[in-house]
């Protein structure tokens, strides 16, 4: 049997261990640290631009209140929190926001359940929108659409519009924003996949009112588990980091004036993170160039399509790499399973993972009760595509065996 290609798996720097070893030294193996803050601090100088950083040609809206921008005394008043993973940085998004029970949610539709599970957590309900067919992100119009469907059928707007940059790849961020300003809806971006990825050159998760990072063990960075909310600012920081700490008030004694978390990072995984700050830059470069092998590799197999960003202004980290069928391929195996079944099953014989696209919240059980707007962009993905191993350790030899892995699975 050859040797197994993982999807995604997470690569050390070796200087981890550094940053451990320290606080294993100091005893600081908390959820509190010389690592988290050193950790929010290495993310922020990445992230949050300063005025001579920024991109000349940027994304403008309206109501800064709501929504943020371009405008570096904006995005320099950024801050960004540690936390114990990229689902309690949703939640806890949501808290700051207000959204409570009887409230309604924009979500996207075509992503993994965490993105809506904390809605429900709130008490609120997600109203799912489906994707367009160049980003497979959530589709502007289709927002705005619902939106109005919403007001009219319940008398309010939602609290919240949760796009998604699925498998890395940035959304059409500026067309969301822009209906989100139109009706003075909060933008809280889940980047949970696009670490590094940029549209016009700023950094996806720091457009909206907050965006959420993931540290998961199969992200671009990991800390074992972990991730991060982005804040617009000083005294929202510190608001989220007090629902983080239980929301501990500032006595010599224990007094909890409103219900908090324990989603605070610990020093320990923020260790890691801090390693792997270290090597992020070439974590991306390497993804990127996977992508370049298959995008040169594919390009005489007829019947496989890979996305890839539809224009400049995209910047896709690639997270993950994924390919879709055009509607005649046959694939070997199949025998009614679907082509990305039958495909993952070939792979799989040959020790290659492969995974489903995203199965859209719209069709999950669990999610059946709520509204969903869609355009059947979502459930075409899912029946026709798989995401393909693009993780650190997929060098160009991995990715050959791959493509010939799909190329011998394909009947002619």
């Amino acid at each position: 049997m050859e040797e197994r290609i993982l999807l995604c798996l997470c690569h050390m720097s070796g200087k981890e261990m550094d940053f451990i070893n320290e606080a294993f030294a100091e005893n600081w193996v908390l959820p509190l640290g010389p690592n988290v803050n050193g950790l929010e601090k290495d993310l922020e100088r990445m992230f949050i631009p300063t005025a001579d950083s920024m991109p000349k040609d940027g994304v403008t809206v309206q109501s800064p209140d709501l929504l943020l921008s371009h405008d570096p005394a904006l995005l320099e008043r950024k801050r960004i929190v540690a936390l114990s993973a990229g689902t309690a940085a949703i939640h806890l998004g949501l808290v700051a926001l207000g959204v409570g029970h009887g409230d309604e949610v924009m979500v996207q539709s075509f992503t993994f359940s965490a993105s809506a599970n904390p809605v429900t957590y709130v008490g609120a309900t997600p109203v799912f929108v489906d994707s367009e067919p160049d980003t497979w992100n959530m589709d502007p119009q289709l927002l705005d659409e619902a939106i109005a469907d919403r007001v009219a059928k319940t008398g309010k707007k939602p609290k919240a519009i949760i796009p998604v940059y699925l498998y890395g790849m940035p959304a059409k961020i500026d067309e969301i924003l822009a209906v989100a300003a139109k009706w003075k809806i909060p933008v809280l971006e889940d980047s949970a996949e696009a670490f590094g990825s940029r549209y016009r050159g700023q950094y996806c998760g720091t457009f909206g009112r907050f965006g959420v990072m993931s540290f998961n063990g199969n992200k671009m960075i990991t800390t074992s588990g972990g991730g991060a909310l982005v804040c617009p600012d000083e005294e929202t920081w510190r608001l989220v980091m007090s629902y983080a700490t239980q929301s501990r008030e500032p006595y010599p004694w224990y007094q909890h004036e409103r219900i908090g978390y324990n989603y605070r990072m610990s020093n320990i995984s923020a260790g890691i993170g801090r390693g792997q700050m270290t090597i992020a830059e070439e974590h991306l470069a390497h993804h990127r160039r996977v992508q370049q092998q298959y995008r040169e590799l594919f390009a005489d197999i007829e019947g496989i399509e890979l996305h890839e960003n539809p224009g400049e202004e995209f910047d896709s980290n690639f997270w993950l790499c994924a390919i879709t069928f055009v509607p005649d391929l046959k694939v070997r195996g199949d025998d009614g399973c679907g082509r990305p079944e039958a495909m993952r099953r070939a792979l799989e014989a040959r020790n290659i993972e492969t995974r489903h696209l995203w199965k859209p919240m719209h069709r999950q059980p669990v999610f059946a009760s709520c509204p969903a707007y869609v355009n059947g962009v979502s459930d075409d993905l899912f029946s026709r595509g798989l995401c393909i191993p693009a993780g650190p350790y997929v060098g160009e030899r991995e990715v050959r065996r791959i493509v010939e892995a799909i190329r011998s699975s394909i009947l002619a």
